[in-house]
């Protein structure tokens, strides 16, 4: 009868704390949301700068120059809401991140802990600075090419809902890769990843990652292609780096 209690007496803590990580799901998805709703009011400030010098721009700087145009009848009014929606995402992307280490901070111990505002940092500055990259390196070297390949004859009029969500895909996609050395770190950290690992199996790891840029590329030329898979191989191998430096680290601690 005893044991029963305590087994009940377990459960009932089992399904409290289940509860409770529920909870603080639901309170940090609020925030992310709120974060996320207080950066797009900011933006809203700004819209006409990220309509006419950051959206515009690479298409207009080109040459010969890309047009654009609407096709839609509140086509221009739709963009402006995806502009201020994806710049919001953008500018709270430090409060998203933050919420979601926040989430997994008590899964960790005690001194892993500590990393949280560290790699919220870390993984911030690695995703923005794969939209840099980018919006000045891989979006100019597309939208080049697209401009210039063809006859003169045919006229490159893109419709400007079309050429939104070009820029996203390709801004998000080099921004998530470019989180590649902190998630190798944090494998690492928990015992999943080794630097011997991701050694042996480099040449595995170029194949996949030219299928990678392939897939993630939004125009099928083989330049572009190529603008991302060189980053992506640099990243893979400065997260050996990373994997290799974790270890080391590790293993003094022990």
């Amino acid at each position: 009868m005893a044991k029963t209690d305590k087994s009940n007496e377990q459960e009932n803590e089992k399904e409290m704390s289940f509860f409770d990580h529920l909870s603080d799901l639901r309170k940090r998805i609020m925030y992310m949301v709120l974060g996320l709703l207080i950066a797009c009011i900011a933006a809203a400030f700004i819209v006409n700068f990220l309509m006419e010098t950051v959206l515009l721009a690479p298409a207009l700087q080109v040459k010969p120059p890309l047009k654009l145009q609407n096709i839609r009848p509140f086509g221009q009014t739709l963009l402006y809401f995806k502009v201020l929606l994806f710049a919001g995402f953008v500018i709270s992307v430090p409060n998203t991140l933050f919420q979601l280490w926040m989430f997994v901070a008590p899964g960790l111990y005690e001194h892993e802990r500590s990393w949280v505002r560290r790699i919220t940092i870390l993984t911030t500055f690695c995703f923005l600075s794969g939209i840099v990259f980018a919006y000045y390196v891989m979006v100019p070297t597309m939208l080049g090419f697209a401009s210039g390949f063809g006859s003169a004859q045919i006229e490159n009029s893109i419709e400007i809902n079309e050429y939104f969500s070009f820029m996203t895909m390709t801004i998000l996609s080099a921004g998530l890769i470019f989180e590649l050395p902190m998630i190798s770190f944090v494998l690492a950290r928990i015992g999943i990843l080794t630097s011997q690992f991701m050694t042996r199996y480099r040449r595995h790891a170029i194949i996949i990652i030219l299928f990678l840029a392939a897939a993630l590329t939004p125009s099928t030329d083989p330049i572009s292609q190529l603008v991302l898979a060189g980053p992506l191989w640099i990243l893979y191998e400065i997260s050996i780096i990373v994997v290799r430096t974790t270890q080391k680290k590790k293993e003094e601690s022990i």
